[in-house]
């Protein structure tokens, strides 16, 4: 482990299999404003917060509708599907409870906002983190590197001695452009293999030993 101080992991697709109750979501909010949601649209708007979201999807439907208006009923909506309980993605839990028993710090790292996260943490463990960092609570979102810039700060580590687990390019973009290396579980949008990171298609047997070797690969 040496070298691996830190885990920083997202939420929605990385953790959680929540990105399916987004989708019910957006779709159904398309369908309201008349339109059906278009498939780049929609996976560009993965890991991205809810004013990128909206945007996308007004310009892909090409409505004018009021983007305020559009975002209340979207968290509205997410609110009751996350209340229903999002599924864990194979393998997220037992690996969050492994690398929680190591001691290694750990954060939340999501670009969804406080409101919702604080919905499904409680089937994520509050306990299981030493930082969450949320959408709304940074200025720039992912894919700017503010948000794991902040979580490596309020862990008290360098970025450089964390490793994160996403599944986005816009959360991938926004760890390694803070300095994290960075573990890509890809999901609901193709990830493109880079210097930064190590490609996995789940989390499903990965341990913590993995993460070390994997922060070694890609911090030399």
């Amino acid at each position: 482990m040496v070298g691996l101080r830190g885990v920083l992991f997202d939420l929605d697709g990385t953790l959680l299999d929540s990105e399916k109750l987004w989708d019910i979501a957006l779709y159904e909010l398309a369908s309201r404003l008349g339109g059906v949601l278009s498939t780049p649209a929609r996976q560009a708007m993965v890991g991205t917060n809810m004013a990128v979201t909206m945007h996308l999807l007004h310009a892909d439907l090409g409505v004018r509708a009021n983007l305020a208006d559009s975002a209340r009923w979207t968290v509205a909506r997410a609110k009751e599907l996350y209340a229903a309980g999002p599924t864990w993605q194979p393998g997220a839990r037992e690996l969050l409870a492994a690398v929680r028993a190591t001691g290694l710090a750990t954060a939340l790292v999501t670009s969804t906002d406080r409101e919702l996260v604080e919905v499904v943490l409680p089937r994520l463990g509050r306990e299981n983190f030493d930082a969450v960092v949320c959408g709304d609570e940074v200025r720039h979102t992912k894919p700017h590197p503010e948000s794991y810039l902040r979580a490596a700060e309020l862990v008290g580590l360098d970025p450089a001695d964390c490793l994160a687990i996403e599944d986005s390019p816009s959360g991938i973009a926004s760890a390694e452009a803070a300095g994290c290396p960075v573990l890509a579980v890809p999901y609901h949008a193709p990830v493109s293999p880079g210097p930064g990171r190590v490609i996995r298609t789940s989390l499903t047997g990965v341990g913590v030993a993995d993460l070390a070797a994997v922060h070694a690969v890609v911090a030399s």
